[in-house]
């Protein structure tokens, strides 16, 4: 792959509006991870393109490509300014195999199999740029599904610049009504095609690579086989997870909150057991201890709080020393419900205690920590939601994480 990628420290200042429009959009850092994560590219990337300029203002860098936020490309090295005056999306599963792609200048410049990259057009109908993935193994990118998601990301991108653009000449004139800042219905198109496609079109997909594995354990497979199916069924899960917590926070920030389907049927201990059970089954090699003294009725949505509880354990797995034993304590004393997961370790510095339940936000751990940083801050979502708190304390003692709702609201 080439080395003259430019300076990102050197951004054209015609350009440094459109990288701060791009980082004023939350949603991006998670397309891009989505992106990457639901079609095994390794780089995917948000760039400005112009007559005569490439510029990348958002990165997710998992192949070491070597380009960065600023950093830009000659334009005429990219497939990017043909997308631009066709205003069409280009997708290539195996460059190799690609009658129109086989001989093109950029695949072997680059060093990619796989690519795609769709326009970004604004709500005027002007170009503004491309969202694009490459990744220098072939891909099936040329699916309904896949193609849908990047159209309806770019769609969401496009959406905010718009709007974005729309602000700072509303502030600029201060003439601009709110009612005119933001189209309503247009939103809310959004707001559901987005949550739609986390919750049904990839949820499709994983389902029929989940049944398929099973099918394929029940065919007489050798150790090699049967690790790859457990290889297999363990990404299936994870992409799942990651699906749920976006979605959540898709409704959360996009839609009307998180809903909640209260129930005190089902005794609460015996779930909040059976999450750690599930734990301590992906993790054998961690001690996850449980004190319960859950004696009241609860009325409370179940799975929500054994999400909660589960997101809380991870991040003690994550975080705690691997040698210290992990404690989930639950009681129903003082006319409140109390759940708390306490591990040993390194405190927590005071500058990250205050971010700990910001969306995206990840401390910094071993090098092969996974996740969107939405563990917490969806744990503190749903304390909100059942009219309750989530605290933590740290200190050379231990890191507690605390959920407590009130009692009174819950019968």
């Amino acid at each position: 792959m080439p080395q003259d990628k430019g300076d990102p420290t050197d951004v054209p200042t015609d350009f440094e509006a459109d990288l701060a429009a791009i980082d004023r959009i939350q949603a991006v850092p998670t397309i891009l991870e989505v992106v990457c994560r639901t079609t095994g590219m390794g780089f995917a990337a948000v760039a400005r393109v112009t007559e005569d300029r490439w510029i990348a203002c958002a990165v997710r860098d998992d192949i070491q490509f070597g380009l960065q936020p600023g950093g830009e490309l000659k334009l005429e090295t990219t497939i990017c300014h043909e997308i631009r005056q066709a205003g069409k999306e280009v997708v290539i599963d195996h460059v190799a195999e690609d009658q129109t792609y086989c001989r093109h200048h950029t695949p072997a410049m680059y060093g990619f199999q796989s690519y795609i990259s769709m326009p970004l057009v604004l709500a005027d109908g002007s170009f503004w740029g491309t969202l694009c993935a490459i990744d220098p193994r072939p891909a099936r990118l040329n699916t309904p599904v896949t193609i849908g998601m990047f159209k309806l990301f770019a769609e969401l991108i496009g959406f905010h610049l718009q709007a974005g653009e729309r602000l700072a000449a509303s502030e600029a004139n201060l003439a601009t009504s709110e009612a005119d800042l933001l189209d309503e219905r247009k939103t809310s198109e959004l707001r559901e095609q987005f949550i739609a496609v986390l919750g049904h079109d990839l949820r499709n997909p994983l389902a029929s690579i989940d049944a398929g594995a099973k099918m394929l354990l029940r065919e007489p497979l050798s150790p090699k086989g049967m690790t790859v199916v457990d290889l297999v069924q363990s990404s299936v899960k994870r992409m799942a997870e990651l699906i749920d917590n976006v979605l959540d926070f898709a409704r959360g920030r996009l839609g009307s909150g998180l809903t909640l389907e209260r129930d005190a049927r089902v005794p609460l201990g015996e779930v909040l057991e059976q999450v750690v059970d599930e734990l301590r089954a992906a993790w054998p090699d961690r001690r996850i201890e449980t004190r319960l003294a859950v004696t009241k009725t609860v009325s409370c949505d179940r799975a929500r709080i054994a999400q909660l509880l589960s997101n809380l354990v991870a991040n003690a797995i994550t975080h705690g020393a691997s040698e210290e034993t992990i404690v989930v304590h639950a009681s129903t004393l003082g006319g409140n419900f109390e759940l708390s997961v306490a591990n040993q370790g390194e405190p927590i510095p005071p500058a990250t205690m205050k971010r700990l339940f910001q969306p995206f936000f990840r401390v910094a751990a071993r090098p092969s920590q996974q996740g969107l940083g939405l563990g917490l801050y969806i744990a503190c979502e749903i304390a909100r939601a059942h009219g309750g708190s989530l605290d933590v304390t740290s200190d050379q003692e231990e890191t507690r994480f605390t959920f407590r709702m009130p009692l009174a609201q819950a019968i």
